[in-house]
């Protein structure tokens, strides 16, 4: 039985998953089955959870020796602030179709909702909160505490300290690398449970989240959807073409196992070493991947911090009766192309939401409106950030010259096995293989 699905190809056994995860998750909604609907949610819960486990030390370890590793990149500063820029850009053209998708469908107009009972929530976000917050009183607690964007914050000066420090500091770099290898493959076994996490975290949506709790909200969450699919399926391959001269079919056949996995897991930063994995398959050189990605993976939210802001921005104005002007237009493209990094790479775009929402000095209790739907969201949302995490890389390394071609255009036409992964050697330069 095991040796019969491991000759079944990733991509589809996490499919067979999500079908199957569909299947029983109307089946406990439309017969009542408690038990199964908890069992589904234990089954995807702890998926998840195994996921979370790892972010700590994998982001931490994984751009200090990132930010190492560009020593041995010609022209890396150049590098670094092309991605920064691109990051940028594919952000504020995100934003801008969900603008247009937000004035085009009027996502707030005629939605009947119980304002009384619509409550901030708990997780806002502020200006003052989100500079406050990039710097931890305690390096302990914010591995502790999960908190992504300290974490990024304490690799980055790390990082560049011991960049600076030079051979004095190889025995550190060398021990993150070696911790790097290890959560890497842990986190492979964890990956590979994918196709029953899938199960578990659909199922438990469809249990839990039935037409009559969407039905009010169909027209936003459609526009979600939409906004998203537009940017993954006309934006970055139009971008692909322009940009790059590239087939945007080999972009996808490398890069959707990683879009694939972050639509289930809603976690780019559990997707990271996926991602990274199919960017260097895509012919990305891997001393650029290794900084790219990662760096992706906690700032690079063109779903939860460009789409999905400006959508449920206009929606909230709409149904509150606040007409919003193009200053207010303006400021929603400020703050999804500035404050990005706020949503840290982790489930949800609660945060993000409320800093946009605080910006223009919309209710932050309209964020509650959206919370019950939020996880359905949050699917797409994940699945367009990790796709232009993928496409930056693969960008900027075309029009640098040094996209391996070869590699790009033969992208995704074979799986890699588990054999090959547990026998393909680690590099000479200490850049550690990730798991496709």
């Amino acid at each position: 039985m095991a040796s019969a699905l491991r000759k079944i190809p990733f991509s589809a056994q996490i499919l067979l998953g999500l079908v199957l995860g569909v299947a029983l998750g109307f089946l406990a909604r439309a017969n009542d089955l408690s038990w199964l609907a908890s069992t589904l949610d234990t089954v995807g819960g702890l998926f998840v959870q195994l996921l979370k486990l790892a972010v700590p030390p994998l982001v931490f370890t994984a751009i200090v020796v990132s930010v190492v590793s560009l020593r041995g990149v010609a022209n890396a500063a150049r590098l670094a602030l092309k991605t920064l820029l691109w990051f940028g850009a594919t952000a504020l053209i995100a934003v801008g179709v969900g603008i247009g998708l937000g004035l085009l469908t009027d996502p707030g107009k005629g939605v009947s909702l119980d304002l009384a009972g619509a409550t901030a929530p708990k997780k806002t976000g502020s200006w003052t909160d989100f500079l406050t917050g990039i710097v931890p009183t305690n390096p302990v607690g914010a591995f502790v505490e999960g908190n992504v964007l300290q974490i990024v914050f304490l690799a980055l000066v790390v990082g560049a300290a011991a960049l600076l420090v030079g051979e004095a500091a190889e025995p550190f770099v060398a021990l993150n690398r070696s911790l790097l290898e290890i959560v890497q493959k842990a986190l492979w076994w964890v990956i590979r449970l994918a196709p029953i996490g899938t199960l578990g975290l659909i199922g438990n949506a469809v249990a839990s989240y039935g037409w009559d709790l969407i039905a009010p909200l169909a027209k936003f969450t459609t526009a979600v959807y939409v906004g998203c699919a537009i940017v993954l399926f006309v934006v970055y391959p139009l971008l692909l073409v322009a940009a790059g001269r590239l087939n945007p079919l080999r972009f996808f056949a490398g890069a959707w196992p990683a879009i694939e996995l972050a639509f289930v897991s809603r976690s780019s930063v559990g997707t990271m070493p996926v991602t990274q994995r199919s960017v260097e398959r895509l012919g990305v050189p891997r001393e650029y991947a290794s900084f790219a990605v990662p760096f992706g993976a906690t700032t690079k939210m063109d779903g939860c911090a460009a789409i999905y802001p400006a959508l449920a921005a206009i929606f909230v104005a709409q149904v509150f009766g606040v007409d919003l002007g193009v200053t207010d237009y303006l400021l929603i493209a400020f703050v999804s192309v500035v404050g990005s990094a706020a949503t840290a790479g982790l489930t949800g775009a609660i945060v993000m939401l409320t800093l946009t929402l605080s910006t223009l000095g919309l209710p932050l209790a309209g964020a509650g409106l959206l919370l019950a739907i939020d996880p359905i969201l949050d699917m797409i949302r994940t699945a367009t950030n990790v796709a232009g995490q993928a496409l930056v890389p693969t960008i900027v390394a075309a029009r640098e010259g040094t996209l391996d071609r070869a590699a790009y255009d033969s992208a995704g036409r074979r799986e890699l096995t588990d054999a090959e992964e547990t026998e393909r050697p680690a590099r000479q330069d200490g850049l550690t293989p990730v798991p496709a």
